[in-house]
């Protein structure tokens, strides 16, 4: 049971205060006016808010009591459809309830995640949606520090910030390499973009095949959001480095990335499954629809929006959350590129 004494008390402006051994308005000429502040009681100031992580709120001249009614949800890309399904069931559900969702894309950029964490903070949420577990140490610490609920998707952890909602990555990769293995293919290889989640499916896909027998050649993780042209080069280079040609199966790091993979072998005349078999990742609305239909890992979108409305809205309204770590589970959908 996740109760909500768990829950630390927010950093505040007092707190910031005491621990820089000066007054509020002290801290508040700090952000606001810090030319007017010594240099050495400006760098106690500053050095207690990076310690704690502390975010000044911008809105803070409204009544204590009033309530924004507005969300914040953080994603790595709002034109990728496994984030735009989730994300669309989610603000459904939010707005049902009377909350606006502010929507910001992060580009898999932990960097990026952690400016526009701050600058969410700032405006004082009722909770934050993030994508992943994976934070800076300075936007956790943040997260932690404004005592706002905080809800992290896709993927698992024993310790999240607030919440979690999603699955085991590493449990999907190895269910992958198993059915791979159960299909009687003897040659094994990756095709992913550098995304960290990726990186993670394809290190437990690999490990899976090793204590299997098998090898995998790791595909050289490309920079950038994946795409039909990074899978094509992906291909490409596998075949460049020498996969062999029969008895093959790829693992691809998502749907559109195994797309790519297919368009490159019809262009060079490698028939798919016959002589290069290939698995993806997500279950894209498109995946059922490719020549020939693509295999892959297929997780419930839908459902996933749907807990974690389900989980923030609880936090929001104080109330105790029976697990801090809600698995929804994959299933690998058997289709004709396998």
């Amino acid at each position: 049971m996740h109760d909500m004494r768990d829950r630390p008390e927010p950093v505040t402006m007092a707190t910031i205060a005491r621990m820089a051994g000066v007054t509020q308005p002290t801290v508040s000429r700090a952000f606001n006016h810090p030319a007017r502040l010594s240099p050495e009681t400006l760098d106690r100031i500053m050095q207690a808010v990076r310690q704690t992580g502390y975010v000044p709120n911008i809105v803070a001249g409204g009544l204590a009591s009033s309530r924004s009614r507005v969300l914040a949800a953080i994603v790595p890309s709002v034109v990728n459809i496994t984030y735009v399904a989730l994300i669309r069931t989610f603000s459904a559900i939010m707005r049902q309830r009377g909350y606006q969702v502010m929507l910001m894309e992060s580009g898999f950029d932990a960097t990026e995640e952690e400016r526009l964490v701050a600058l969410s903070l700032a405006h004082r949420p009722e909770g934050i949606l993030l994508t992943g577990i994976q934070h800076s140490e300075q936007c956790r610490r943040m997260l932690v520090a404004s005592g706002i609920p905080v809800v992290e998707v896709w993927d698992l952890t024993r310790s999240p910030v607030d919440v979690c909602v999603g699955f085991s990555h590493e449990g999907a990769a190895r269910a992958a390499a198993r059915h791979m293995l159960s299909r009687g293919y003897r040659h094994f290889a990756t095709a992913a973009v550098d995304d960290a989640r990726a990186i993670r499916r394809n290190l437990a896909f690999a490990q899976e095949l090793r204590a299997n027998g098998h090898a995998c050649r790791m595909g050289r993780d490309l920079p950038g959001l994946p795409s039909i042209r990074s899978g094509r080069a992906a291909f490409a280079r596998l075949i460049e480095d020498g996969l062999p040609i029969g008895q093959s199966a790829i693992f691809c790091s998502s749907d559109v990335m195994a797309q790519g993979v297919m368009i490159e072998a019809r262009a060079r005349s490698i028939e798919i499954p016959r002589e290069v078999a290939v698995m993806g990742f997500g279950d894209q609305d498109h995946a059922a629809d490719l020549d020939p239909p693509l295999t892959t890992i297929r997780i419930d979108r839908d459902a996933l929006g749907q807990r974690a409305a389900e989980a923030l809205i609880a936090r929001i309204d104080r109330q105790d959350v029976p697990e801090r770590r809600i698995d929804i589970g994959f299933t690998i959908v058997e289709r004709n590129s396998l």
